[in-house]
C-alpha cells in the first residue's frame, strides 16, 4: 500500500520547551495513524518566525515557506489549536491567512495545490468555543481545496469557566473525546488512501 504522510500544525502559543495540552491530544490522533504506517510530524508554530501577511513568502526572515513546503508534501493536515476567549489561537489564524496566501498555487494538473489532501482539526481548552474554533478552521481549509471527512474534529473542554486543561483534567479518559479522536484519525486515513490511489479528476476545477 502506498505510504502516507501526516502533518500537525500545532498553533499553541507555547514554544516546544513548554508542555502543550494541544500537542498531547493531537498525539493521540497521530498514535493511531502511526500504527497504520503513516509517517507523522508535528510543527509547533510558536517555534518559527512567521510573518504577518497574505503571501507565500513575506521575506526578511519569514520562516513560513519552509513550513509550506512540508504541507505540500503531506496527504493529511491536522490543525491543532487551544481556545482563547472562545476563539482559535492567533497562531491558528495566522496559519490560515498564510495558507490563503497560496490559494492560487496549483498542482501539476492545474488544480489547487491543496487538492487530494485531507484535513481535520483538534481543539483543546478549559472554556467554551471548541465547535466555533473547529468550524472556522474546517471551513477555511475546505475553501482552500482540502477535503474534509465526516467527524473531522476532535476536542476536549472542561466545565464552563476557568478550570483544569486537558492534561490536568485527565481529558484522555473522556469517552466522547476518545471516540472523536478515533473517528478523526480513521476517517482522514480512509480518505487519504482513496485520493492517493484515485485523485480528484482535473475537470471543472482548474484554477489556471
Amino acid at each position: 500500500m502506498t505510504s502516507l504522510k501526516a502533518l500537525v500544525l500545532n498553533a499553541s502559543l507555547k514554544s516546544s520547551d513548554q508542555l502543550s495540552n494541544t500537542e498531547v491530544l493531537t498525539n493521540e490522533v497521530l498514535d493511531i495513524l502511526s500504527k497504520e504506517n503513516v509517517e507523522t510530524e508535528v510543527i509547533r508554530l510558536a517555534d518559527y518566525n512567521i510573518s504577518l501577511g497574505i503571501s507565500k513568502d513575506m521575506g526578511d526572515g519569514d520562516e513560513w515557506p519552509q513550513i509550506f513546503e512540508k504541507i505540500k508534501e503531506v496527504d493529511i493536515l491536522l490543525m491543532g489549536t487551544p481556545i482563547w476567549l472562545g476563539e482559535k489561537s492567533s497562531l491558528a489564524t495566522l496559519a490560515m491567512e498564510r495558507l490563503n496566501g497560496s490559494s492560487d498555487e496549483t498542482n501539476q494538473y492545474g488544480q489547487s495545490v491543496f487538492y487530494n489532501k485531507v484535513a481535520g482539526v483538534v481543539v483543546t481548552g478549559n472554556e467554551d468555543g471548541a465547535k466555533h474554533a473547529a468550524t472556522s478552521i474546517i471551513f477555511g481549509l475546505s475553501h482552500l481545496g482540502f477535503v474534509i471527512p465526516p467527524h473531522a474534529d476532535a476536542y476536549w473542554v472542561g466545565e464552563a469557566g476557568p478550570g483544569p486543561s486537558y492534561i490536568e483534567g485527565e481529558g484522555q479518559n473522556n469517552s466522547f473525546t476518545k471516540k472523536h479522536v478515533e473517528m478523526l484519525a480513521y476517517n482522514t486515513l480512509h480518505l487519504a488512501r482513496m485520493f492517493k490511489e484515485n485523485p480528484i479528476p482535473a475537470k471543472g476545477n482548474l484554477l489556471d
